[in-house]
């Protein structure tokens, strides 16, 4: 259900805004996304795990906020974020 280290550095490598950036809102939105998708498929075989869909709920929570956040800072960068992300948003 977790990431990979590898993945999470590919993560940051793609969409880090400098060389090791972990904090811009791109990459922690990025990173939501793939615990995200991870969890989902998880509920495919597990459907009654109620404690971890509790916890997809506040990660999505998370997210949304920090795409609000974005978007109120940069529209043009929330933009490419979401059409990067394939987000309906």
């Amino acid at each position: 259900m977790s990431i990979t280290a590898e993945r999470k550095a590919e993560l940051i490598k793609e969409y880090g805004r400098v060389e090791g950036d972990t904090g811009s809102p791109e990459v922690q939105v990025a990173i939501l996304t793939e615990r995200i998708a991870n969890l989902t498929e998880h509920f495919k075989t597990h459907r009654k795990d109620k404690h971890s869909r509790r916890g997809l709920l506040m990660l999505v929570s998370r997210r949304r906020s920090m795409l609000d956040y974005l978007r109120g800072k940069s529209e043009e960068r929330y933009r490419a974020l979401i059409k990067s992300l394939g987000l309906r948003r």
